[in-house]
Parts: C-alpha cells; sequence; structure tokens
C-alpha cells in the first residue's frame, strides 16, 4: 500500500469518526505531514478533543491530554528533576510532552510561564530542565484548543507562541444532516457499551455531544513513524512552479502592506506575518495537493490553506475594526486583489 493511499485511509476513518468537520480532519493531517502544530477555536462540543484522540489512533505513539488551569505550573508540563534519597542524587522525571501527540486542551486558561514552557517543545522538539535537553519524539503535534466564547479567567497567547502554531483552525457547529449522523453514532456507541459492560456494571457514562472514539477501532488504521517520516518526504518532493512560490511571497507581503494590491484597504493591518507564514504556506499547501492525489502544487492549493496559516498572524488596525472587518474577512478582500497565476 502506497503512502498516499494509506493516508486516505487514514482520512476516511478519521470522518466516520469526526462528523460534520471535513476541515479540522484535512488540517490535522495536514499539519502532521508539514511536522507542524495546530491551534484549534471552537465552542465546546465541536468534537475538539475528540479529533485528536480519534487521530491517535491512527498512530503508533503515544497520546496524552494536559489539561490547563490557572494553578499549573510548568514543571506539570515538561517535568522537573526528583531528589533520589537512597542514592543522593536527582533523577529527570519526564511531564506529559513526552509523547507524540499532545492535546493542550483550553491552552488559554494557564498564564503566560505555563504557556512559554510549550515554546522550546513546539520549536525546537525539545525541552530543557536544569542544564540538560532532552529530545522529544520524532513524530511530536501538539493540537491546543481554545474556547472563543468565555473569555473571564483566561491568558491570551502571546504573538510569539501564536507564531509557533502553524495553523489556526476555527470549527462551526456542523449542518443539520451531520447532526442527525451525530446522534445515530452517539445511540450506536451507547448500545455497544450496555451490551459489552459485565454484569452489574451497566451504567451508561454522560455522552459528550459527539460520542468518544472506540479503542476497539485502533489498529484498522495505523500509521507507523516511518510511514509519516515517508510521506513528509514524499510531500517535500511535490512540485512547485516559480510563480506559485510568487504567488505565496506576494501574499505575505500583501498581509504587510495592504494598500499594495488595492489603496482602498490600506491600514487594514498594523502588522503583517512573518517569513515563518511563507514556510508554513509552502508546507501545507504542498501536503494539501498531496493528500488530494496531485503531483504539483496549484495556487487552489494555496489559497486553501492560507487562511488557517494567516488568521492567527496578523493584527487588524483599529480603522479595521471600526469598519467590522474581521481577521478572515481581511484575509479573504487580500486573496482577492493579489493576482493568482
Amino acid at each position: 500500500m502506497s503512502s498516499l493511499q494509506h493516508f486516505q485511509n487514514v482520512s476516511e476513518y478519521l470522518r466516520t469518526q469526526i462528523i460534520g468537520q471535513p476541515a479540522l480532519v484535512e488540517q490535522m493531517l495536514v499539519a502532521l505531514l508539514a511536522d507542524g502544530h495546530m491551534l484549534v477555536e471552537g465552542a465546546p462540543g465541536l468534537a475538539k478533543t475528540r479529533a485528536i484522540k480519534a487521530l491517535s489512533n491512527c498512530i503508533s505513539g503515544s497520546f496524552q491530554r494536559i489539561q490547563f488551569t490557572p494553578d499549573l505550573l510548568p514543571a506539570d508540563i515538561t517535568g522537573s528533576d526528583i531528589f533520589r534519597p537512597e542514592t543522593q542524587s536527582f533523577d529527570f522525571q519526564p511531564g506529559p510532552i513526552f509523547h507524540s501527540l499532545i492535546l493542550a486542551d483550553e491552552i488559554n486558561r494557564a498564564p503566560a510561564k505555563v504557556q512559554s514552557a510549550l515554546l522550546e517543545a513546539m520549536a525546537e522538539r525539545q525541552v530543557t530542565v536544569g542544564n540538560k535537553t532532552y529530545p522529544l519524539p520524532g513524530v511530536f503535534l501538539v493540537m491546543a484548543t481554545q474556547n472563543p466564547i468565555e473569555q473571564e479567567g483566561t491568558y491570551p497567547l502571546p504573538e510569539a507562541q501564536l507564531d509557533r502554531f502553524l495553523l489556526h483552525v476555527v470549527v462551526d457547529y456542523p449542518d443539520v444532516a451531520s447532526e442527525q449522523q451525530i446522534l445515530r453514532l452517539t445511540r450506536d456507541e451507547a448500545r455497544r457499551q450496555l451490551d459489552t459492560a459485565p454484569a452489574g456494571a451497566r451504567v451508561l457514562q454522560p455522552e459528550p455531544s459527539q460520542p468518544e472514539a472506540s479503542d476497539s477501532a485502533k489498529g484498522e488504521v495505523q500509521l507507523t513513524h516511518e510511514d509519516i517520516f515517508t510521506a513528509r518526504l514524499a510531500v517535500l518532493d511535490v512540485f512547485m512552479n516559480e510563480n506559485v512560490e510568487h504567488y505565496i511571497v506576494r501574499i505575505i507581503q500583501a498581509t504587510r502592506d495592504p494598500g499594495l494590491y488595492d489603496q482602498t484597504i490600506a491600514g487594514w493591518l498594523d502588522y503583517g506575518a512573518s517569513p515563518r507564514a511563507t514556510i508554513a504556506i509552502d508546507r501545507c499547501a504542498r501536503a494539501a495537493a498531496w493528500l488530494a492525489g496531485n503531483d504539483y502544487v496549484s495556487p487552489d492549493d494555496v489559497r486553501k490553506v492560507a487562511h488557517d496559516v494567516l488568521r492567527h498572524r496578523i493584527i487588524p488596525s483599529f480603522r479595521a475594526e471600526a469598519e467590522g472587518m474581521s481577521r478572515d474577512a481581511i484575509l479573504a478582500r487580500l486573496l482577492d486583489v493579489v493576482p493568482v497565476p
């Protein structure tokens, strides 16, 4: 089985587990192929936690959920040196960050010093404690979530940390047909849970809006680390014409000076995207093209990933806010005015 077919099987499996969120499924695989991290924003109950759990079922690596709270400490994430009286020495006790897939749930609930504990791990794939540095797994993906509704008691992520995320995906409510499928899937899984429960323990656990992925599914579509590394090499080999490269650079330039292509939108942004965004669009567009079975990157692939790559990397000006222009609206206008090759 080819690497592409393997990933397509994983995509099909994830779509049966995460109903009504096809964009989230695709962007998770794009982040995995592009060796980056993703920030997922959406209201409670929209399968954000379920999504990363379902992906962990498809990868032969460990999964860890970290619930961010105001009393969390950096050592609770990275680990710490523990003194052993019997040997009169310190031993390093790894924290939950030492896993392949990390769910940083409600990341904006923890203060800045805790959020910054992720910076070195996400950027350099290592953790430094004391005077020693410890490498993280070769396959390492952080999926952080945040709730856009409740802002009381939260700590907004600084721009430096936001820029560490390859993608910022916004999850919306499913449509009517999808929500009916969620109901049926929840009902079927609840029935299986009752049927397999031992006598005397048949207590139905509270169900979320979308059910948890079944552990029995693990092994049906497994990706080894070697499969992922092979696919990442194939993604890097996807052809990109020089005109498409120039198109990516022009989009990034437009975020820094929106008036380059249309004076009516000049001054909409106080800060544009950095070169890290240029690299991110390149990697993500290649991954999107490869997942679609294409051996070249088209401008459509660039436009497909541009919003999620740039949404968290731009800062609208006061004028844009006064005119009611959201980040997505600004990006849509920029993509309209930048010439497509």
